[in-house]
Formats: C-alpha cells, structure tokens, sequence
C-alpha cells in the first residue's frame, strides 16, 4: 500500500479473517501472555469494553488489536465484553475493578460518565475512554484527532466530484463523531466552497441495513462520495456504494482492503500504538490523569489511499492534499474541530 507520503504509511496490523474469529469474546473470558504464569508474579491485568463488536473491521476492531498488543507486548492478562448501555458501561467497569484489573479501556466518548462515577471507588485501577474531557487521577481519555485524516478526505471528495455533493452516514449522533464530520466537510469547502454535505444518522453502530438504506437515500439525492463514522454499520455504506457504483471512504481503521473497488481512501488511526503506550505507563507506575491528544505529529492518525483506486486521483488534487498534510504537520493548517 502507498500512502501520500512516507508520514502517511500505516499497514494493516491484522486481517479481517482473523478479526472474525475474536468475535463472540465474552465477560469471563481472559487470555493471558506466558509472562503472566510466572511464579509468585501478579498479573498485569487489563479489559476493554466495546461499543460493537470487534469483528467490525474499524474502531472495536482497532481495539480489539490494541488489547492483543498490550497482552503480547506487555505480557499482560487481557478480557473484553461488548457493553452497550450506559448501565452496563458502568457495571462493566465496575466488574473487572472488583476482579482486580489495573487498567480498563472503555471504547469511546459515551464511556466517560460511567468512568467517572466507578473511579472514586476503585484508586488502584485505571478507567480509559477513547474521547472526552473528563479527567481524573485514575481516568483519562485518549483523544484520536481523527478529523486531521477526514479534512483531507473532504478535499479529495470535493476535488473529483462531479456533483458537488457528498453523503455522510453516523452511528450515533456524539460529540467526537460530530466533530469528524465538521472536518470532512471543513476540506471539502476549502476546495469547494459551494460543496454540499449531507449527514444521515442510523442511531446505533451495528445496523449495516439501515446504513445501507441511508447511504443509498444520499446517492440518490445526488451524493457520489460517501463518508461513514458508524463502526460495523458503516459496512452498510460500502455495499451501497458498490451497488450504485460511488466512491467511499474508510474510517478509523484502513479498510481499503475492505470493499478494494469503491474505497478510495481511509482515515486511520493507530488505536494499538497508542493503547500500548498508556498501559506501558500505567504497568510502570507511571500514569497521570490528563487529555492525551494524538494525531498526524505524533505519527498516530494518516490518510491512506487505496493503491487500487489511486490513479482516479488527479494529480493536482494529490498535490493540494499533500500540501495541506504538510501544513497540519509543521503547524500552519488546524483542522477545525468541534469542542467536547
């Protein structure tokens, strides 16, 4: 896969197949490095709650490697449960707290109410939600500046359409999804002022029929670019594309590989690096509650372009995307984002 430029280089850490197999990891069930065995050694003990499943080939599935690479890097004890309501967010947390869990992963900005009301009751573990502004000794959230990916995919979508017009399809109307969709159509109008985005919300992150049905109401209002931020759902999206013959995007995870045909770009995030570096700090007795920010300087957010789709690309629309990569990472382009 060739990338933009070099900064922009991701792979893909695992296959999808094998993402599949993780599906259906329940509450109880654990796996453990060898590390861990070792005589009279606690376990460094860590859990992730998802939103969706991890077999979503984007956000949980990022996670889901995140977990894996903390077990096999870190030598720890790893358990994850899908948990989908604000009371099972906080009886998640809550259970693996009790069980002992040094550090817990809730996957998302709706988690950090739940971590908040948990933290006060268990000071030996640590509560990390993947967005938000809540802070606590023990509760911190990871803050992905996904959007300085989707800015430049907004530039792509309005410098090759040939309607003016793309379609946005969210799970659930949230802040951090929100805020992806501002900076998509922020880089839109910068190539385009006239450009038009159209947003549709499913309400959840796992019906791939009702973000199918959305995105194909957008094609039919004349979107021939399609962006989603819905997890699972968003493979709704690609199969509308492929039926209507449009361009999509991927998000948060690359999945070009996913629908190679119609995916032309992905917005990335490197979701595995960045829980690797937190549970690094929280094992060595190092960890401080604080807003940890990570996009295209710290090498964690990219955009790739699918290598089979590239040459569509004109040239001078690459250039223009390229420059503005350059501006975001010397300081002189802020992606516009929406505050929470």
């Amino acid at each position: 896969m060739r990338c933009l430029t070099p900064p922009l280089r991701l792979s893909l850490a695992l296959g999808l197949a094998a993402l599949v197999v993780t599906t259906g990891c329940q509450r109880g069930s654990e796996s453990a490095s060898p590390a861990t065995n070792t005589p009279n050694a606690a376990p460094f003990k860590v859990a992730l709650l998802s939103p969706g499943p991890v077999s979503d080939a984007g956000w949980n599935a990022l996670a889901y490697e995140g977990l894996l690479a903390i077990r096999d890097q870190l030598g720890a004890q790893v358990s994850q449960i899908q948990t989908k309501t604000p009371a099972e967010f906080e009886e998640g947390f809550r259970d693996f707290a009790r069980r002992g869990y040094q550090l817990v992963f809730g996957h998302g900005f709706e988690f950090q109410d739940a971590a908040a009301a948990v933290a006060p009751d268990f000071p030996r573990t640590v509560f990390i939600t993947t967005s938000g502004n809540t802070v606590r000794p023990n509760v911190a959230p990871l803050r992905f500046m996904l959007e300085e990916a989707t800015y430049l995919e907004g530039m792509l979508a309005a410098g090759m359409s040939k309607s003016g017009k793309a379609g946005v399809v969210g799970g659930m109307e949230i802040p951090s999804v929100r805020s992806t969709i501002l900076a998509f159509e922020a880089g839109a109008k910068a190539v385009r002022p006239d450009f038009t985005v159209v947003t549709s919300y499913v309400g959840n992150w796992e019906d791939v029929g009702a973000a199918k049905e959305a995105a194909l109401a957008l094609v039919q209002q004349g979107c021939d670019f399609l962006f989603h931020n819905a997890d699972a759902a968003g493979l709704g999206v690609f199969q509308a594309a492929q039926m209507r013959h449009v361009y999509a995007f991927g998000s948060n995870r690359n999945q070009n590989d996913v629908a190679p045909d119609v995916v032309i770009a992905s917005a990335v995030a490197d979701i595995p690096r960045a829980f690797v570096e937190v549970a690094r700090e929280v094992h060595e007795g190092h960890f401080t509650g604080r807003i940890e920010r990570m996009g295209m300087k710290q090498g964690v957010v990219s955009l790739a372009l699918n290598p089979r789709l590239e040459a569509q690309i004109p040239e001078a629309i690459k250039d223009r995307i390229e420059q503005a990569h350059r501006a975001i990472l010397n300081g002189t382009l802020v992606v516009p984002t929406a505050e929470f």
